[in-house]
């Protein structure tokens, strides 16, 4: 299966971590679960088949984002390590933390445990600096965590979760400090609830499906506690079947376009800041 860019999702041969695409904006994208790729020697341990991983990551975040000059996209699957799990669950080694999926055929020996902690470890030095770099370039900065969501879980013909449950997007801000950067935040509530989609407009709620409870926005808010504003943005997975993989790319074109459309009102909001 390819992706908008020709890039195969199921080759598990890359040994590409992450790619950073760096710019001169306050505003930050990450498709932390964008990825699919397995290193080689957690390969013939791994119980799931492609597309049972397929399913519980989220393809195609990466082509929402790909407008943003600053944008982080990571190639490895959440099933060889979650980075938005806090470090002693960020491998899978139980199924209670990976929806009672059975992950490997046998016990994960240390040595590859701990080696997949090595990217946990690399991805979050790396994203602090990062935006360590930012900050001191614009003083302040927000970071737009984005992912995405099952609601057919009973099945490709199952009726889905009930909409009062599930909305098209769910904002979650569970870590954030919701009184200091209640004005950044409605300015993206309010850019995502105008934007217009074949004569309509998207389902958008707060802390619904999910409350942002992610590692990533932990991280950010724990080490830029007065400059950084991370939002966890979770799409229902209505631009593609979440059963064969199959993408509707013009709900992720409109997805795309409306990531990029709330950059410069996000900008203003901070510069009013100051």
């Amino acid at each position: 299966m390819l992706n908008r860019t020709g890039e195969t999702l199921t080759d598990a041969g890359n040994d590409s971590w992450w790619t950073v695409h760096r710019g001169d904006s306050p505003i930050v994208a990450t498709a932390i679960h964008d990825g699919h790729g397995l290193r080689g020697d957690l390969r013939a341990l791994m119980a799931l088949a492609d597309d049972e991983r397929l399913r519980e990551e989220d393809p195609y975040t990466a082509h929402i984002i790909r407008d943003l000059a600053n944008r982080v996209i990571v190639h490895r699957s959440r099933f060889e390590v979650d980075l938005n799990r806090a470090r002693e669950s960020a491998v899978y080694v139980d199924p209670s933390q990976a929806w009672g999926l059975n992950v490997w055929r046998e016990r994960l020996p240390r040595d590859l445990h701990e080696g997949s902690l090595v990217l946990h470890d690399e991805y979050y030095r790396m994203l602090r600096s990062m935006l360590l770099s930012i900050e001191r370039r614009h003083g302040s900065l927000v970071v737009l965590d984005v992912h995405s969501y099952n609601h057919r879980r009973d099945g490709a013909g199952s009726v889905p979760t009930d909409p009062a449950a599930a909305p098209e997007i769910n904002i979650g801000t569970h870590s954030m400090d919701r009184s200091r950067w209640a004005d950044v935040l409605e300015t993206l509530l309010d850019g995502f609830r105008r934007f217009e989609f074949r004569g309509t407009r998207f389902d958008v709620r707060e802390n619904v499906a999910f409350q942002g409870r992610g590692e990533q926005t932990r991280f950010i808010h724990e080490h830029f506690p007065q400059t950084g504003c991370a939002i966890a943005i979770e799409f229902k997975k209505f631009f593609m079947d979440e059963w064969t993989g199959e993408p509707d790319f013009v709900v992720l074109d409109a997805l795309r376009a409306l990531i990029a459309s709330t950059v410069p009102d996000l900008v203003k909001a901070l510069k009013a800041r100051r």
